[in-house]
């Protein structure tokens, strides 16, 4: 974890310079910028590990900066915010980021979330560590095909209607989740362990924003919900 590189962009001096602290002595090596602006330079510069952004810095919002980031990379993202009702949570994983830690955060607790997220982005062969599932149709070896969706376990690829489908880590991590378990309904609590290491209970808003986000790549109808339970592919 020593060679790890956090973006931190945080505009209030204190929390920024005692969490840049913490996260030096666990091992990471941190960028810290007070505004948005002079983020986005210091990301396309240094080519960071994974982002913590605050939603409210000046310059370029925690938001807007996210979704540039996204524009251009597919490097983790964690969003920081004051409240955990706040609407800036759901704009900041509508934008792309992958989780959210709300504030006054422990120390500990935000070095747990950002281990979690770069574990689940160094998985590349699904779900825990494995292949992916049997499914009602495999086109060969490792690649498996839901109607005009065809995804590929081994080389972590996905296709429309024979067009590449660009996802990010999470979304993928969490279409395999689906692709494993075709017509099985997934809670959104399993899915938050399984797809974003969380071994309690977490944030379901995060789950629902990655699979609307999911939808609108691989289609609208692809991924069902039931009411009352959770979500469900649809071979």
């Amino acid at each position: 974890m020593a060679d790890t590189h956090v973006l931190f962009v945080e505009d209030d001096d204190v929390i920024r310079e005692a969490t840049q602290l913490a996260l030096e002595r666990d091992g990471f090596e941190v960028t810290a910028v007070p505004d948005g602006l002079l983020g986005l330079e210091r990301f396309r510069a240094r080519k960071p590990d994974i982002a913590l952004l605050d939603v409210m810095v000046p310059g370029l919002d925690g938001v807007s900066l996210c979704r540039r980031i996204r524009d251009e990379s597919t490097v983790p993202v964690i969003m920081l915010s004051a409240r955990a009702d706040s609407i800036d949570v759901v704009l900041g994983l509508e934008a792309g980021a992958d989780d959210y830690v709300t504030k006054p955060f422990d120390g500990a607790v935000l070095v747990a979330r950002i281990r979690a997220v770069l574990r689940r982005f160094g998985h590349a062969s699904g779900p825990n560590g494995t292949a992916a599932a049997d499914t009602p149709e495999e086109l060969e070896c490792g690649v498996l095909r839901f109607g005009d969706l065809e995804v590929d376990t081994d080389g972590m690829e996905v296709r429309k209607g024979g067009e590449p489908v660009a996802l990010t880590p999470t979304e993928m991590r969490l279409l395999l989740e689906f692709s494993a378990a075709p017509g099985t309904v997934l809670s959104r609590d399993r899915l938050l362990e399984r797809v974003w290491d969380y071994g309690w209970g977490g944030d379901t808003r995060v789950v629902d924003v990655h699979v609307q986000r999911l939808r609108g790549k691989i289609g609208q109808d692809r991924i069902e919900t039931v009411r009352g339970f959770g979500y469900k592919l649809r071979g």
